[in-house]
């Protein structure tokens, strides 16, 4: 059985999944098998493995820093907020039921959603040499305490040691780790074997006293002090990230993303937020849409209640104003069916009520949500829009994923913009998508639609040009950004924490 190795946090968005991806890839490059486990996530960014299951995005980044495919065991219950206090759970990568938060832990977390747990960790544990374990949020929630099956119920099922990450650039982190164990049951306190403090700005040497009267205080050391790291191009696991994004003033090129209050796979945009030419600014009023060069609604997890949003904010009208003057609009997935003439869903199968209701018609397409399933796969695709969004695209291949709910069909009005291929052969072929007569406005329900160079490099030299720019291309493809972050990232855990602590919780005689 592999030894595991498990990553806490004194609160979410500490840095767990960076430094748990960080040190897959360190174990890795010691020649070591490894995989990353998360027993329950909740995001709405999301990845498909190549069997079609889908699991957190940030899984899928610490399975590409471990250098391993990406499995559902390593994520076995993904938690996809829904809004109304509920929640759809995906069990083993697949849809499994809707769900209040109060019976969430009454009647699936500490039962069947447990055994799910522990089947997962197994599998991973007889397939590798060391699990490192990502928990979720903070092990010391009071109220929570007894029914988390994501933090010390698994460090104890994996018999785990803990490291303990705190943000210390948001201020508080002595405290809360103080607090935090303080909050843990003395069974529990002593798997704590060292603590982290992430995000620091400043020399480390101001901190000695405070690093001195922590381990007074509980026993245990700080094992290292990880610097602010700017510049990363990493994807983000939740929408607390947004907070921190900042616009690029400077960058010729304005695209607005609609910041729906259930935005998923955000992540789709993180090739354009990087891009040198560009300006991504993520917008919930209609002020903010102004001067807006392209205008994308992005994923959501409920399409009907995120377009009451929009229209409730006015929002709708400025963006049909928008695509009426010739600025483009793009609909990614649930984005792609608000553009459209109709939504229905008459079972409340995506909305949780019975509804008909009309988009944005900006699209001539209808949309309809018939079954629980979803299709979620790996896809490539080949670019049949026309137009001058697409030209310089034209036939060219992307690669990406689906993961949705609901059937589009397409009316006279409207042409498919992809052809896309399914199996691992690609011998399935189907249409996806669509694209108006002008080409200025499309949708689609491919994520990660703008990773490959092809798409993305064609929509910023058309826009560019509008501007009388001319534009500079860009070929760098999203898992190269991961590379180069990873590496610095890498670089700085192991210059920064103690890792012959590491090697030796993990049984590797290994030192520095």
């Amino acid at each position: 059985m592999a030894k595991a190795l498990m990553v806490q946090g004194t609160s979410s968005h500490a840095g767990k999944s960076i430094i748990v991806a960080a040190l897959c890839r360190i174990f890795s490059n010691k020649g070591v098998r490894v995989a990353p486990f998360k027993a329950q996530n909740m995001s709405l960014n999301s990845f498909v493995t190549v069997s079609g299951e889908e699991v957190a995005r940030s899984q899928a980044f610490q399975s590409f820093a471990a250098r391993v495919p990406l499995t559902s065991n390593m994520n076995p219950i993904l938690l996809k907020p829904k809004g109304d206090m509920t929640s759809q759970i995906v069990f083993h990568g697949k849809p499994f039921r809707d769900i209040s938060a109060k019976d969430y832990w009454r009647d699936f977390a500490s039962t069947i959603g447990f055994e799910g747990v522990k089947d997962s960790f197994q599998k991973l544990s007889r397939e590798y040499d060391i699990v490192v374990i990502e928990g979720a949020g903070s092990p010391a929630e009071v109220n929570l305490y007894d029914f988390d099956i994501a933090n010390m119920k698994i460090a104890e099922l994996a018999d785990a040691p803990v490291l303990l990450v705190s943000d210390i650039d948001r201020g508080g982190a002595f405290a809360s780790i103080i607090g935090t164990m303080n909050l843990l049951k003395p069974e529990h306190r002593v798997k704590v074997r060292g603590f982290i403090l992430n995000k620091f700005r400043g020399d480390v040497k101001l901190l000695e006293p405070g690093l001195e009267t922590v381990k007074n205080m509980t026993g245990t050391p700080v094992i290292g002090v990880l610097p602010y790291i700017h510049g990363l191009s990493l994807p983000d696991e939740d929408s607390v990230s947004l907070e921190d994004a900042k616009a690029e003033t400077t960058r010729p090129i304005k695209i607005a993303v609609i910041r729906f209050p259930r935005i998923s796979n955000f992540t789709d945009f993180e090739s354009l937020q990087t891009h040198p030419m560009v300006n991504l600014v993520f917008v919930a009023s209609k002020d903010d849409l102004l001067n807006a060069d392209m205008v994308i609604l992005p994923g959501t997890k409920n399409t009907i209640k995120d377009l009451e949003w929009l229209r409730n904010l006015g929002m709708s009208s400025v963006i049909q104003d928008l695509a009426s003057n010739g600025i483009p609009i793009v609909g990614i997935c649930g984005g792609y069916q608000m553009l459209g003439k109709t939504i229905l869903d008459e079972k409340g199968i995506e909305s949780g009520s019975t509804k008909t209701v009309n988009g944005l018609r900006l699209l001539d397409i209808h949309t309809s949500f018939e079954t629980y399933d979803k299709v979620t796969e790996l896809v490539s695709a080949r670019i049949l829009g026309s137009g001058p969004f697409v030209e310089k695209s034209q036939n060219q291949e992307l690669s990406g994923y689906e993961i949705h709910m609901g059937k589009t069909v397409l009316g006279p009005n409207a042409r498919p913009l992809l052809r896309v291929f399914r199996g691992q052969e690609s011998t399935i072929s189907f249409f996806d998508g669509a694209i108006d007569e002008k080409g200025l406005i499309f949708g689609s329900y491919l994520h990660g639609i703008f990773d490959k160079p092809p798409l993305r490099e064609s929509v910023i030299a058309y826009l560019a040009a509008r501007k009388g720019i001319t534009a500079r291309p860009r070929t760098t493809l999203v898992e190269e950004e991961w590379e180069s972050s990873l590496e610095r990232i890498v670089e700085s855990v192991e210059r920064s924490l103690d890792m012959t602590l590491i090697f030796d919780l993990v049984g590797m005689k290994i030192r520095q």
